[in-house]
C-alpha cells in the first residue's frame, strides 16, 4: 500500500511544490490534483514533476466532455514526458453542475464516451495511425459530416511509455463495472471499505469476469482526511464533517445527486436526506451537525498511530492500493510529519 496526497485548489505553486518535495523525502509516493472548473490540472502537475524526482503524479480527475478524448491522450502523454514516466491519467464524468453550468455541453452518454475514450487514448499512445468509429466520436471524421479533408493521423512524438495507468472516478453501479473492466485503478470517493461487498462487490465482479489479463488486478485508490492525535478525536471529526455536507447535500440537485445517493447506499439514507434539507435551505451550519460521526470515522483517518494503523489495515485488507491522505492541520511541521508517519505506518502492514 502507497500513501499519496490530494492537492487543494488555490495555493501557490511554489509553496506546493516545496512542500511536495519535502513530502515526497517522507514517503509520499503520489500527488493527485482535480479539475472541476479550476485551473488545470495537467499544467500545475507539470511544474510539480520538476519539483519531484519519483512521485506519481496524477489528475483526480479530468471531466471526460472538457477535451476531445485524443487531446486527453496528447496531455497525459506531455505530463508523462515532462515527468519520466510517472503520470497516471485520472478520468471521471464529473456532473451536470460542471459539464452543463460551466462547460455548456449536455450531460449524457457518460458509459459509451468513457469507453470509447480509453480506447482512443490507448491507441494514441502506441502511435498507431488513429481509426475509431463509434458513436460519439468518429476520427478522423467522416466526409459526409464535414469537409472530408481529414486524414487518418497518428502521434508525432514517441511517448515516454506506450500504456499510461487509467483510473476512472466511479460510484454507479454500471460505471464501476466498466471501470473494473477497463481500467487500471478504480477511484471511488468517501470510501467505506465496511460496505464495499454490499454497495459494489456486484458490479466490481461483473467487470473483474471482462477484464483482460494485460491489465493486472483493479488499484483501488482512496482518499481520506488525516489527522493524528494523542487526545480526544473529535474536533478532527468535526473539521471532517464540512466537506461531507457539501458534496452529500449540495454537489448536484434534490433529484440528482451521486454522493447522497453512496452514503444513502452506506446506511445513512435518512442522515443523507436531513443533510440535502439543510444544505439546500441554505442552512449550512445545520447541514454539517448532521453528518453522522460514524461515517467521517469510517471515511477518514484519524485517531493515533494505533488507530490509523487499524484503518490502514482495513483498507488493505478491502484490496486498497493507494491511499491519498489530506493532513487536516495546517502547521506545516505537523503536516510533515503527519505524511511521514502514515507512510511509515503503511510500510509496516504491507
Amino acid at each position: 500500500m502507497r500513501i499519496g496526497t490530494v492537492l487543494d485548489f488555490g495555493r501557490p505553486m511554489a509553496a506546493v511544490g516545496e512542500e511536495i518535495a519535502a513530502w515526497e523525502e517522507a514517503g509520499l509516493a503520489s500527488v493527485t490534483l482535480g479539475e472541476a472548473y479550476s485551473l488545470d490540472a495537467p499544467t500545475q502537475l507539470a511544474y510539480l514533476a520538476a519539483r519531484t524526482t519519483s512521485v506519481e503524479l496524477a489528475t483526480g480527475v479530468l471531466p471526460l466532455d472538457t477535451r476531445t478524448p485524443t487531446l486527453i491522450a496528447t496531455t497525459a502523454a506531455g505530463l508523462d514526458y515532462v515527468s519520466n514516466g510517472r503520470a497516471r491519467l485520472g478520468l471521471g464524468p464529473s456532473g451536470p453542475q460542471v459539464v452543463e453550468g460551466f462547460h455548456g455541453i449536455p450531460f449524457a452518454d457518460i458509459l459509451g464516451k468513457t469507453r470509447e475514450t480509453i480506447e482512443i487514448c490507448r491507441s494514441v499512445w502506441r502511435r498507431e495511425t488513429l481509426k475509431h468509429d463509434g458513436r460519439h466520436y468518429q476520427i478522423p471524421m467522416d466526409p459526409s459530416r464535414g469537409t472530408g479533408l481529414g486524414k487518418p493521423l497518428k502521434l508525432i512524438n514517441r511517448p515516454v511509455r506506450s500504456d499510461i495507468p487509467i483510473s476512472i472516478a466511479s460510484l454507479g453501479p454500471r460505471m464501476v463495472e466498466l471501470t473494473a473492466e477497463l481500467a487500471q485503478g478504480w477511484e471511488p470517493i468517501f470510501f467505506y471499505p465496511e460496505k464495499l461487498p454490499h454497495v459494489w462487490g456486484e458490479a466490481l465482479a461483473k467487470g473483474n469476469a471482462k477484464r483482460s489479463d494485460d491489465l493486472g488486478p483493479l488499484e483501488i485508490i482512496v482518499r481520506a482526511p488525516l489527522a493524528i492525535t494523542e487526545g480526544d478525536p473529535s474536533q478532527w471529526i468535526d473539521a471532517a464533517k464540512p466537506q461531507l455536507a457539501l458534496y452529500v447535500g449540495g454537489m448536484g440537485s434534490r433529484e440528482k445527486n451521486f454522493y447522497n445517493q453512496l452514503v444513502s447506499a452506506y446506511g445513512f439514507a435518512d442522515e443523507a436526506a436531513v443533510i440535502q434539507d439543510h444544505f439546500l435551505a441554505g442552512r449550512i451550519a445545520e447541514a454539517t451537525a448532521a453528518v453522522p460521526d460514524e461515517l467521517v470515522r469510517a471515511t477518514s483517518l484519524i485517531g493515533d498511530a494505533d488507530h490509523i494503523r487499524q484503518r490502514l489495515t482495513v483498507l488493505r485488507d478491502a484490496g486498497v492500493t493507494l491511499v491519498n491522505v489530506t493532513p487536516m492541520t495546517t502547521d506545516p511541521t505537523e503536516r510533515l510529519e503527519a505524511v511521514r508517519t502514515a507512510a511509515t505506518l503503511s510500510k509496516e502492514i504491507s
